[in-house]
């Protein structure tokens, strides 16, 4: 896979991409990441890359003559652009496995004010990370190469993101590790109970209670299996005799 990041900032992505699991994909060639500079296709002798909105506002937008030029110096017919906006789509697990699949991904970093809006119109779609706004879109851009990269066959164990959050819709459920007693505190007994069955079914409705906890929105919409349902059930008459 290729990701091609088209930036004003290049030099943040050093260390990012000579670390931990990024940088050993990029060593077994598992990802190949270029950068396109937007100040390469300036014309002026000053490199501006923005100016001021028409219509009058706070702040710079970035201008498309420099952007576009920079887009279709490396975009090709099996190319999908992204660029990284807060006024983009939440960023979800379903859409970082639906990017990890592109051939070219080309992520476009937005900076500060926002960017013409003809430079939007010519991707294939917006990005947001979150409800939130950042300087600029190289840290969203990070955000997106880590997600992907790691679902990369060969990236990491293929077992390593089965129950992970997310992946079924629910969040990850508790872990633990040695001590299995700590200052008072214990190990829930099942998880070292040899039991294979109960460890699985703990961790299911763990998932449930802490998904209806913490993200209510993600419960909402989730499509209950029959197990979980039941499980379910328990949960609430647990709740009802506490």
């Amino acid at each position: 896979m290729r990701v091609t990041i088209i930036t004003l900032f290049p030099e943040m992505f050093e260390g990012f991409l000579n670390t931990s699991i990024i940088g050993r994909s990029i060593a077994r060639g598992l990802i190949q990441v270029d950068f396109v500079q937007i100040r390469d296709f300036c014309h002026d002798k000053y490199k501006h890359w923005d100016d001021t909105p028409f219509g009058g506002g706070p702040g710079m937008v970035m201008k498309c003559q420099p952007a576009l030029d920079a887009l279709n110096s490396v975009r090709t017919e099996n190319s999908y652009t992204v660029l990284t906006s807060a006024s983009g789509h939440p960023y979800t697990q379903k859409k970082a496995h639906q990017l990890s699949e592109k051939d070219h991904l080309i992520l476009f970093c937005g900076h500060y004010e926002g960017v013409d809006e003809r430079i939007a119109e010519k991707m294939d779609e917006s990005i947001s990370i979150g409800d939130y706004v950042l300087t600029g879109g190289e840290l969203p851009a990070m955000v997106i190469v880590d997600s992907i990269t790691r679902l990369l066959k060969g990236s990491i164990a293929d077992d390593s993101t089965g129950d992970e959050s997310y992946e079924n819709g629910l969040l990850e459920y508790p872990q633990y590790t040695q001590p299995s007693v700590y200052e008072g505190e214990e190990v829930p007994p099942v998880l070292i109970s040899g039991d294979h069955e109960k460890i699985r079914i703990w961790k299911l409705k763990e998932s449930l209670k802490k998904t209806r906890l913490i993200r209510p929105d993600l419960f909402a919409q989730h499509d209950f299996t029959k197990e979980e349902l039941k499980l379910m059930e328990e949960i609430n008459d647990e709740e009802d005799d506490d």
